[in-house]
């Protein structure tokens, strides 16, 4: 019964405990998932509905030796299908069933549309065409994983911006060799600290964050006023830049107006179509309801005539304020021209192979514009978490909605597709933050303690080879962060498809404990030391984070700080031993050390390298010696996270980093 709506109704947690899902919780992910299920009636009714019979379904998503899933209720009469292709051209086919379930030869790559007719019958769907998978890369390549935000140089505005980028691939191109920057999502966030400064947690996965501009690249900027403050701050002031830079925008705009037209913005903004403009209503009518009643921060307490997007009070508003709407319009066009620029001196200019290296986020802020703006492609009544695990025995909740599986297939997956293509731009590889989505996410009803949810499952068929038409067109390679549950069903899928596996030192372990041997991780992968959520060699290697955390109150007693201590010290002789037997080790080590032996730290990137993965990255806080991780999860104002900055400026990169 459950299976029939992709509800599981058992899972295995990550120490192999089975969990049974109870009804209660079965009812409450049923109604989220807008099946009437108030009575054993009305459930039997909506399964036979989703088990009914189809001329065609409303979505196809195929490869070119996939066959249409046609089933007429008369199969002998001859099929008739018109193909309306992306391109505005059309294609008349018509034969046998058998003949016409399969696809015409040549037929393009892309997002159409079919109408099917066989006798009385006729039904029109979606119908996408896909490669076989993602591409791949030719050759092994190593790159710096950084969080741009964090980058410090004698120019910027307060934090790092796409200049700065510029001048880091120049840099890791020249001493570092790499072919690739890893950049932590660059969406678009409400810059509030400390709860509204979480990259992956954004407003908008389709949108990017203007403090990432660099008002000096925007054509007609006025002189600055001083950044210096903000500069040597020892953290970002996400919301001091914001406001500096928003007013120096405005000033910008003005100008550009006066200038006349620009077809290049035109040319953007048709691009992006009507999801642009809404973005920039919805970020028009934040700003004004706040200026109005500064303790408003959430769209759900807008006035309520502004709380649906399809409310005539929208456009009402959006012709009152034309030049605020297409002012945010402009902002990320400006983005839009700036990334651009940063990847095009990575790959021509720096000869970089892959250039710049995006984030895809899991999330989206509950409170946010993709909730406001799409909200029926998601599920009400519950959120997304996770079920127990080392760092979270009594599971986790994430606070933000799941998508609605049928809602985005009834709709061709074409929001999903947008997304992916958005965040393609620019960029020659893209990784999906928790890439098990594809496949399932853990729900929790609402009222429901996160150890009790339970796993709903996705088309992953569909979305992965969405995700391969994406990375074929945009020549981007995909990596997929698959850490965590995840099967080897999955781990088949994402490898059939072409998607790159992600792979940390911390975690890739015999089951005693022991670190695995560089030969012994996948070719298809990307290998790192560590993540933003983990910590840095430094902070690993002095328990820094360990004692972050007992600072902060995340370990509440001296026997579990204490068994961390002794756990850790286990960890670096396992580490050390693995090293030795490598012979990546080039000295002897001091385990007490108070600092990260650079003799230990060269030793794990050798280690790393010798892999046969693909892709290598270290990244900024290892490189540095950094021992602050730039996430510590269950923490907000507690710790600075997301705002730490490189400890050195981009301008002394070379005499700080090289000598080691």
């Amino acid at each position: 019964m459950l299976q029939s709506f992709g509800i599981l109704p058992e899972f295995h947690d990550l120490f192999g405990k089975l969990h049974q899902v109870s009804q209660d919780v079965a009812l409450s992910l049923l109604q989220s998932l807008g099946v009437d299920a108030a009575s054993p009636e009305m459930l039997a009714q909506a399964i036979a509905a989703r088990r009914a019979r189809k001329l065609v379904p409303e979505t196809s998503v195929l490869t070119f030796a996939s066959p249409l899933d046609i089933q007429p209720a008369q199969p002998h009469l001859p099929v008739e299908i018109v193909y309306r292709w992306e391109s505005g051209t059309t294609l008349i086919r018509r034969g046998s069933l058998d003949a016409m379930r399969c696809l015409p030869q040549k037929a393009p790559l892309g997002y159409h549309r079919i109408d099917v007719r066989c006798g009385a019958e006729q039904a029109s769907a979606y119908l996408t065409i896909t490669p076989d998978h993602a591409i791949l890369p030719s050759c092994r390549m190593n790159g710096l994983a950084v969080s741009l935000y964090s980058l410090r140089s004698a120019r910027n505005q307060g934090c790092g911006d796409f200049t700065d980028l510029k001048a880091l691939c120049s840099w890791a191109r020249e001493y570092l060799h790499s072919d690739f920057i890893a950049l932590n999502p660059l969406h678009a966030i409400p810059n509030r600290q400390p709860y509204n400064t979480s990259p992956y947690l954004p407003t908008t996965t389709l949108y990017r964050n203007f403090l990432y501009l660099d008002l000096e690249a925007v054509d007609g900027c006025p002189a600055l006023p001083s950044f210096a403050a903000l500069r040597e701050a020892e953290c970002v002031e996400y919301e001091k830049v914001a406001r500096l830079k928003l007013t120096l925008l405005r000033l910008c705009f003005r100008k550009f107006l006066r200038q006349g037209e620009s077809p290049s913005f035109d040319v953007y903004r048709a691009k992006q179509g009507p999801s642009l403009r809404l973005f920039a209503i919805y970020q028009a009518l934040d700003a004004a309801i706040h200026k109005a009643k500064p303790d408003v921060w959430l769209w759900q307490d807008w006035p309520a005539e502004y709380q649906h997007p399809q409310s005539p009070a929208i456009e009402d508003f959006a012709a009152k304020h034309p030049r605020t709407v297409l002012f945010y319009q402009y902002v990320q066009w400006q983005i839009d021209l700036q990334l651009a620029a940063a990847q095009k001196h990575a790959v021509e200019s720096c000869g970089m192979k892959i250039g710049l290296y995006h984030d895809l986020a899991l999330a989206t802020d509950r409170s946010g514009f993709d909730a406001w703006a799409f909200r029926d492609f998601y599920a009400k009544g519950c959120r997304v978490g996770s079920p127990p695990d080392d760092f979270a025995p009594e599971g986790q909740d994430w606070s933000f909605p799941p998508p609605n599986v049928e809602r985005h297939r009834l709709d061709g997956y074409r929001l999903f597709a947008h997304a992916i293509r958005n965040n393609c731009a620019h960029g020659g590889a893209l990784r999906l933050d928790h890439v098990m989505r594809l496949f399932r996410l853990f729900w929790v009803p609402d009222g429901v303690k996160a150890a009790d949810g339970a796993y709903v499952r996705d088309n992953a068929s569909d979305l992965l080879r969405i995700l391969a038409l994406e990375s074929v067109r945009n020549n981007v390679l995909i990596i997929g962060e698959d850490l965590g549950t995840i099967t080897d069903e999955m781990r088949a899928g994402l490898h059939d498809a072409g998607i790159l596996s992600y792979r940390l030192l911390y975690f890739e372990r015999y089951g005693d404990g022991r670190f695995k041997h560089p030969h012994e991780y996948p070719q298809q992968a990307l290998v790192c030391t560590t993540t933003h959520d983990l910590p840095t060699l430094a902070g690993f290697w002095t328990s820094h984070d360990i004692e972050v955390r007992k600072s902060v109150g995340l370990i509440l007693d001296d026997a579990g700080y204490e068994q961390q201590k002794k756990q850790r010290r286990v960890d670096k002789e396992r580490l050390l031993q693995a090293l030795a037997e490598t012979n990546t080790l080039m000295g002897p080590v001091d385990i007490d050390a108070t600092a990260l032996p650079d003799v230990v730290r060269d030793a794990v990137m050798r280690f790393l390298q010798l892999t046969p993965s693909w892709m290598f990255a270290v990244t900024q806080d290892d490189l540095t010696g950094f021992r602050d991780q730039q996430n510590m999860p269950g923490t907000t104002w507690q710790h600075p996270n997301w705002r730490h900055k490189m400890p050195v400026a981009i301008e002394d990169l070379v005499v700080t980093i090289l000598p080691r």
